[in-house]
């Protein structure tokens, strides 16, 4: 069990600090549905990275990644392709932040969420959660990981999903649960916590992906030249 959350750890931790989703859920908690908003989105969030996870470690380890020679490489020169990617997009978001001073552009979509349904606010959950670049690349890190791990149990990789999905999902409960039990503080501190992640979003999700870059081809090379 150890190795498989340790496999999964950098990934799921990657997962868990994406500013805009977080922005979305604080957004959510501010709004006159928040009870039922914030944790619908939460429970969209935690379905789709589940849903996910389980879907592309099914498929790797139904190619036996872990024992199939020529599979175990394509997966490998899969992470260098998605490591690559990443690194291009950590250098492109370095040279296209928002200038210091600047108003950062905020989605469109974020001007309606005050009139978001339950449903409406499961359904971005899952978008933001499992239909986004950054979380599909990680998910896939995380995933493809497990199933390459050799003499793990089917117990082992479920243990291994479970604490991605968990850690992945860890800021955005923290933030639905300290909304609904902190009281009035908790708006001011979420609210701080809101403009400080839209005004530093260029420059997070640059570090990210170039960190992220950089394991994902460490490890598609690693596997390949072992």
């Amino acid at each position: 069990m150890g190795p498989s959350i340790s496999e999964v750890l950098p990934f799921a931790i990657g997962v868990a600090i994406s500013p805009i989703p977080l922005v979305a859920v604080i957004l959510m908690l501010f709004t006159p549905r928040a009870k039922q908003n914030g944790p619908a989105f939460l429970v969209g969030w935690v379905a789709g990275l589940s849903v996910l996870a389980t879907v592309v470690y099914v498929i790797a380890d139904a190619l036996n990644v872990a024992s199939d020679s020529s599979a175990s490489d394509s997966t490998s020169t899969l992470k260098i392709v998605l490591g690559a990617a990443l690194l291009f997009g950590g250098v492109r978001r370095l040279r296209n932040r928002t200038p210091a001073g600047t108003e950062p552009e905020t989605p469109k979509w974020m001007a309606s969420v005050d009139t978001f349904t339950p449903v409406k606010a499961a359904g971005l959950g899952v978008v933001l959660g499992a239909i986004n670049p950054k979380n599909l690349v990680l998910t896939f890190g995380a995933a493809a990981g497990l199933a390459q791990l050799s003499g793990e149990s089917t117990g082992d990789a479920v243990a291994g999903l479970i604490a991605f999905v968990v850690i992945a999902s860890s800021t955005t409960a923290a933030a639905v649960a300290y909304r609904l039990f902190g009281g009035e503080t908790s708006r001011a501190h979420l609210e701080d916590a809101k403009v400080w992640l839209v005004a530093h979003d260029d420059a997070v999700m640059a570090v990210l992906f170039l960190v992220f870059g950089v394991v994902l081809l460490s490890q598609g090379l690693g596997l390949l030249t072992a």
